[in-house]
């Protein structure tokens, strides 16, 4: 039985949440280049990668499409991203556009018990505004 990566690069991540964003089935490959600003051939390597641990599939020549590990995978990594973001503009008061750059580096590198931590202190902050 082949073992599955669980700990991915920032990149392959970054492909993930794409994919996720851009409808997580018939996604074309030249979208999914276009969504990042890579390559072709960058996109079809990081596929290549995502299809050995059972994350996306790809017939040759046709759409990505992620499996549902690789949803479960995007759904999480798109969570963290969003409250990060939330987290950087509603209790730092970071404007938009550098909340959203910098929530793009802290999400590859947040655990989840920190993140849980961050939403429960959102959420006590939410409560005693309230």
């Amino acid at each position: 039985m082949k073992k599955l990566i669980t700990d991915f690069s920032e990149s392959l991540e970054d492909y993930l949440e794409a994919i996720y964003v851009l409808g997580g089935q018939n996604v074309r490959s030249v979208d999914l280049a276009n969504h990042l600003g890579v390559s072709k051939a960058s996109v079809n390597h990081a596929i290549h990668q995502l299809s050995l641990n059972e994350l996306v599939e790809k017939a040759p020549y046709g759409d990505i499409h992620l499996t549902s590990q690789g949803m479960d995978f995007s759904v999480r990594i798109l969570r963290k991203h969003q409250v990060i973001k939330q987290f950087l503009t509603d209790i730092l008061g970071v404007d938009d556009s550098t909340a959203e750059l910098e929530a793009c580096g802290i999400e590859h590198n947040i655990s989840d018990d920190t993140l849980n931590r961050l939403i429960s202190l959102m959420e006590s902050k939410k409560t005693s505004t309230e």
